[in-house]
């Protein structure tokens, strides 16, 4: 019967919304635990690291670059002000080092997509990729709510509250909805500013190679992220040799199903015990570091 409902469970994952994946995974890990969880670790990472890959034929180079200067300084100062934050405050409130680095990243780029790309490259657990993820999503949704909500009673542009939702809500998704019900031309902005923080995947992978240095017997020993150099091939073919539009709309389309799957396998790993030692310090770090980059955002917007 469990084997049955998690099969069921893993193919309808991929007709639901990456975040409701999630959840199953995680409410089907806590009420009966995991059946195959010798095969679901392996299994996630290697379809994690596809589904990012797929991902980057969705993405143009070109798009993402073209914002304003005004949109790149705000990127730059957001990412680097919420990495350094969320690492010195994981430290002080004890949190663990690759949890509080997931968060960091999901908070500081694109939610979900930059936590998919981050984790293989730190070799972060799937208790720890699982619970980062959890707490991004729900802040998405709860910002997607509330943003407009306050836009409106600061009575903020079109322009403000475009860059505010791009620098300040996690997800792609979250932001285009918030933006899109607050008007058009904030939805234009928001989408521009967003694409240009999203490519910050890259070089943060990157240097999280640099950070997570393997050690004992692996000491010296730095592992390339060989599928995010992929997915830079993948939107440099997007962007200067582009496929059939068709065909460029199943691979996208499959990424998408495919990340949503791996989301449900992800969840499925999370257990009590791993929530228990976690505890509450990484919702306080991910509320923490959300209120401070949408704060000093604003701030710097009214101005």
């Amino acid at each position: 019967m469990k084997k049955t409902l998690f099969i069921a469970l893993a193919i309808g994952s991929i007709f639901m919304p990456a975040a409701i994946s999630l959840f199953a995974g995680v409410l089907y890990a806590l009420v009966l635990g995991n059946v195959y969880d010798k095969y679901t670790s392996k299994a996630s990472s290697y379809l994690l690291k596809l589904a990012v890959i797929g991902l980057g034929f969705g993405m143009n180079i070109i798009d993402s670059l073209q914002s304003s200067s005004e949109g790149i300084l705000f990127t730059v100062f957001s990412v680097v002000l919420v990495m350094c934050s969320g690492v010195l405050l994981s430290k002080y409130i004890g949190v663990d080092r690759k949890l509080g680095y997931l968060i960091s990243s999901g908070t500081a780029i694109c939610g979900g997509s930059a936590i998919a790309a981050i984790a293989p490259v730190i070799k972060s657990s799937s208790n720890e990729t699982s619970m980062s993820l959890a707490v991004i999503f729900t802040l998405n949704a709860v910002a997607m709510i509330l943003f407009p909500i306050i836009g409106d009673m600061l009575q903020l542009t079109q322009s403000q509250f475009g860059m505010w939702a791009a620098i300040a809500i996690h997800d792609t998704s979250a932001v285009v909805g918030a933006a899109q019900m607050y008007g058009d031309e904030a939805l234009q902005i928001a989408t521009t500013v967003k694409l240009s923080r999203a490519l910050w995947i890259i070089p943060l992978s990157i240097i999280s190679t640099f950070i997570f240095k393997p050690t004992g017997d692996d000491r010296g020993k730095i592992s390339i992220p060989w599928f995010i150099l992929i997915f830079i091939i993948a939107m440099t073919i997007n962007t200067y040799f582009p496929i059939n539009d068709v065909i460029s709309n199943i691979i996208k389309l499959g990424s998408h199903k495919l990340l949503s799957l791996t989301l449900f396998l992800i969840g499925s790993k999370l257990s009590v015990v791993a929530i228990r030692h976690a505890g509450f310090k990484p919702i306080v770090l991910g509320i923490t570091l959300w209120i401070l980059i949408s704060v000093v955002t604003l701030a710097v917007i009214l101005l």
